[in-house]
């Protein structure tokens, strides 16, 4: 007799299996059999969010991810987007509770028959899987993982609605190009909002899904193609579309607008590569409560800056336009010559430091056949400011020329009172040059632009007025003086020549005339100067040395320290700490990081007025009086402009009460650079 005949046991051996189904499910949900998320987790999600940089008036300018993700709410979708993932991938979603039983079912009849499987995972256990990827699991794991995003599943829909399951679940899709989330899909393949994409557009997205690289409209056309068309058969079986419309998308063709760097970093990405570094550094060293950092490419930061967004364009135009003009007449200076005909060596470095060099050299080949060969023409595309991609015959030897002699210049503008940054320029292209010269930590020699510090020190020491008159005549230091701190004499002359009289201090910063310089160094000392200079925000990875030719500006100082520094004589003395950023906000809104002006008295007010009447001196009839004159600005403006030896750099910062710019221009390398003061000067 056959014991499993008997009614009684039949039940148990019924009551015992669904037990044993119930154990197994609760093992899986206290994480017996591998970790499960909390509630917490579900809430929250560790998923990738690009952190997005703002402009001070709100408009985004930048990105930073790792993964191109951009988040939305269910109130973006357009109703036809939804509807057709519903349609293709889950079409009984607002009935199931995360599970559809009669999907599973259709799968298992499917595997043992001739018939289609179907998809047995609801768009619930999909947003399960996205939210918690299963990463490389064997066969026995993979039934595991799978009845642990059944758990998943069911805990979402207790704890989050329909829109909200939908919308979580498109802002996690991976499509193909680096685009995460249906948002940053829409941009990449439309160059649209999401919720101005048309029905066919949708399909478009929704058919993605099922094999992003497959059916990428971009690569694959055709099948991408085929696969909306299935799309909108699904749209139309379940009523979403009516045959009229289902036709009318039918016939349409895939039609592009491929923009995969759609974001705006172009707006300022100097500025926002800065940001990015500085704000690595930043977290790095200030984790939160927990010990843990912020992931400024992943967790999804919105960080509120201080660049004003038709400053930056404007600021932007004009690099443009001024360094495209001063190109051509430094390429017409050098024609039939070369900068590196003194000095071929200097110019062997570059070569050296090329990919095709190198990949030369790792075939074994002398130095003398590498030469050869990269002296031979081919076709290539090179960068000019009329054509981004001009197709030319160059040999890689002239190209690496032509490279280095393209003109860089690194742009600042400030806001005096309060120190914030408004307009930040690192180049003359950031697609083909990224060395910011902006950046901190990037230091050109700075020449005349450094005299309003020894001259504020001279000011403040001596009570001397924009009046006071001082001999133009050549001045010795001599060794011996510990003050000076020389192993020979030194004695700084005037560029061009030119000496006697006694002009006043106006006219002398107006004229950068070296003799004065030298004679207020001789009476203040090197060592006043350098301590203005530290209050003034200079800081000690600056190196400026106790020697009296610094008062001709022999330092190398950064863009971003000396339009810094010159806050204090458009602020009545103040000094305040450039800044970029005024807050940021998490994810979740809530604030994480503030910044305030932080400020310091450099010197007194007096002081500042006095120089302010110098300096106008060099904008109305100094070496800055182009301002007036060729560009036509009006109004009362504070100016110095700078240039180094050999006219390797060329400087000018202007200042009103309410906005200092400052701008260096030149190139790389040193050695190219106009050989006249006329043409090179700052």
């Amino acid at each position: 007799m056959n014991i499993f005949s008997q009614p009684k046991i039949q039940w148990k051996w019924i009551a015992g299996f669904f037990a044993s189904i119930l154990l197994f499910f609760t093992l899986l949900n206290f994480g017996v059999f591998g970790e499960m998320p909390s509630i917490k987790e579900l809430e929250n999600p560790k998923s990738h969010m690009a952190s997005e940089v703002y402009a001070s008036d709100g408009t985004p300018i930048g990105k930073i991810y790792t993964l191109n993700r951009v988040p939305c709410n269910f109130k973006e979708l357009p109703p036809h987007l939804v509807n057709a993932l519903i349609a293709t991938e889950d079409s009984r979603f607002y009935i199931h509770s995360g599970i559809d039983p009669k999907a599973i079912v259709g799968v298992l009849k499917g595997m043992f028959t001739t018939g289609n499987r179907g998809g047995g995972s609801t768009i619930t256990q999909q947003l399960a899987k996205n939210l918690f990827p299963r990463g490389k699991v064997n066969g026995i794991q993979l039934i595991f993982r799978k009845f642990k995003e059944w758990i998943i599943a069911v805990k979402l829909e207790r704890n989050f609605t329909k829109h909200e399951i939908i919308s979580s679940y498109f802002n996690t899709v991976e499509f193909s190009d680096n685009a995460f989330g249906v948002k940053a899909a829409a941009k990449t393949y439309f160059n649209k909002k999401i919720q101005d994409i048309t029905v066919d557009e949708a399909a478009i997205l929704v058919g993605m899904l099922k094999a992003t690289y497959t059916f990428n409209p971009r690569v694959h056309p055709e099948s991408s193609r085929g696969r909306r068309d299935i799309v909108l058969g699904k749209m139309l079986e379940y009523n979403f579309i009516t045959k009229e419309e289902y036709q009318k998308n039918l016939a349409k063709p895939i039609k592009l607008d491929f923009n995969n760097d759609f974001y705006s970093d172009d707006l300022s990405p100097y500025f926002v590569s800065y940001l990015k570094k500085y704000l690595k550094n930043y977290f790095n060293s200030h984790p939160k409560k927990d010990g843990s950092v912020y992931d400024i490419y992943s967790d999804g930061l919105k960080i509120y800056t201080t660049i004003d967004l038709k400053m930056q364009t404007y600021a932007e135009e004009a690099v443009q336009e001024h360094l495209k003009h001063y190109q051509n007449l430094l390429f017409n200076h050098w024609s039939g010559s070369s900068p590196w005909y003194s000095r071929p060596s200097f110019f062997l470095r570059h070569v050296k430091k090329s990919q095709r060099y190198k990949d030369l050299k790792a075939q074994g080949k002398k130095d003398d056949s590498i030469y050869a060969e990269l002296k031979k023409p081919v076709k290539m595309n090179i960068w000019t400011y009329d054509e981004p991609k001009k197709e030319v015959s160059m040999s890689p030897w002239d190209s690496i020329k032509y490279y280095n002699m393209i003109l860089q210049a690194g742009f600042l503008a400030i806001d005096p009172q309060n120190g914030h940054i408004k307009a930040w320029v690192g180049g003359a292209n950031f697609d083909h040059f990224k060395y910011d010269h902006v950046n901190p930590n990037t230091k050109r020699q700075v020449g005349s632009i450094f005299k309003p510090f020894l001259y504020a020190a001279a000011v403040d020491q001596k009570g001397y007025s924009p009046c006071h008159r001082v001999p133009n005549e050549r001045i010795v230091f001599r060794p011996g003086n510990p003050k000076w701190k020389l192993a020979a004499a030194w004695s700084p002359s005037n560029s061009g020549g030119g000496y006697g009289g006694s002009p006043t201090l106006t006219q002398a910063l107006s004229q950068s005339l070296n003799t004065v310089s030298a004679r207020l160094m001789y009476e203040v000392g090197p060592y006043e100067v350098i301590k203005l200079c530290r209050n003034l925000g200079i800081d000690t990875n600056t190196k400026l040395k106790p020697y009296p030719s610094i008062c001709l500006g022999t330092p190398e100082i950064s863009v971003f320290e000396m339009v810094g520094a010159y806050t204090a004589y458009a602020n009545e003395g103040i000094y305040n700490k450039p800044t970029f950023i005024t807050h940021i906000n998490d994810m979740n809104g809530n604030t994480v990081y503030e910044t305030y002006p932080s400020y310091k008295e450099a010197f007194r007010p007096e002081v500042a007025f006095v120089m302010q009447e110098m300096m106008k001196g060099a904008v109305d009839q100094g070496t800055a009086k182009r301002l007036k004159g060729t560009y036509g600005l009006r109004g009362e403006i504070c100016g110095k402009t700078g240039t180094t030896q050999s006219n390797a750099d060329g400087w000018f910062i202007g200042l009103t009460p309410k906005l200092i710019a400052g701008v260096w221009v030149g190139c790389d390398d040193r050695l190219v650079r106009f050989r006249s003061t006329g043409l090179g000067q700052g």
